[in-house]
């Protein structure tokens, strides 16, 4: 395998909004998420994936989702990028008629997670996946392959089954591609060997890397991809998320760790980490949403108390 210097700098997109508050079970009220949003905004992210087009009955927390989309747009249109995530060609059209900048259509490797996810086989959300691609217009459409790594019903997930939804992906005319770690049990081995054979099929291409904590091994697996030249990962400001349908599944890696440790090894990402940690205070303490982060819980975290989100 070729192992690459690391990058100069890295793009770490913004999920906290749809990800981070997905499995928050007491409903967020649309104006506290909207303030958060803004002060997320503030701290130098450049693609922010705002909410969800999910069915409400699945996940009650994004049953705003137009709403939210439509303050992004009024405030932020133009100088950060929006991405919504969407299952299913019904969740496209409601994406499209709020103005997102891309669609984040999520598949799973696996066939198990896949069904509990979608109530779909992984054959039949690809064949969705390429009608929405076929009417995406002008809006960028991204796919976003879950349980890339592991599935929690199925263990351990082929480098081919992650392949096979890439190539359809890039068949059907997909602007981007993630791979996830849904559940967040690889390890910087693990993530080597597959992502070892993904630059073996494809090159260089610049894929996104979703990686979530539970073992809390994000961060090393940040490292381990970055030796084999990615460059572009998603974090959750205070380490939030985890997917309704992984079972075990804990937080995303923290925004601020995340830009904390490139940060420190020389690598920019254009993010004010202050500011991150600034809104993090005050997702905790304003809103009572729980916080997963080791730079939260640092003295300098505990001391960023600029005050966002009024």
């Amino acid at each position: 395998m070729n192992f690459h210097p690391l990058p100069e700098w890295v793009e770490i997109m913004e999920v906290c909004p749809r990800d981070g508050f997905q499995s928050v079970k007491e409903f967020i009220p649309t104006e506290h998420k909207v303030a958060i949003i803004d002060g997320l905004a503030g701290t130098g992210i450049s693609s922010m994936e705002v909410t969800s087009f999910v069915s409400p009955k699945a996940i009650p927390q994004m049953a705003d989702a137009a709403d939210v989309m439509a303050e992004f747009v009024r405030k932020w249109k133009g100088k950060i990028t929006s991405i919504a995530l969407i299952p299913n060609l019904r969740g496209a059209e409601g994406a499209l008629a709020s103005g997102v900048d891309w669609m984040n259509f999520v598949i799973s490797a696996s066939e198990d997670h896949n069904q509990a996810n979608t109530r779909r086989s992984v054959e039949e959300s690809l064949a969705e996946m390429e009608k929405v691609a076929g009417m995406k217009g002008s809006t960028k459409l991204r796919v976003s392959v879950a349980t890339a790594f592991a599935c929690p019903f199925a263990g351990p997930v082929a480098p081919e089954k992650v392949i096979r939804v890439i190539d359809r992906a890039f068949e059907a005319g997909a602007d981007g591609v993630t791979m996830a770690d849904t559940i967040g049990t690889a390890d910087p081995k693990y993530v080597t060997s597959t992502l070892s054979v993904i630059r073996e099929k494809f090159g260089d291409y610049p894929f996104t890397l979703h990686l979530h904590d539970t073992y809390g091994m994000a961060l090393a697996n940040m490292v381990a991809a970055m030796g084999l030249g990615f460059a572009s990962f998603d974090a959750a400001a205070g380490g939030l998320g985890g997917c309704p349908f992984a079972p075990g599944a804990a937080g995303n890696a923290a925004t601020e760790d995340m830009v904390n440790m490139a940060e420190r090894m020389g690598i920019a990402t254009g993010i004010d980490v202050l500011k991150v940690l600034s809104v993090v205070r005050t997702m905790e303490s304003a809103y009572g949403l729980r916080i997963n982060s080791h730079l939260a819980a640092t003295k300098l975290g505990r001391e960023s108390d600029e005050g966002c989100c009024s």
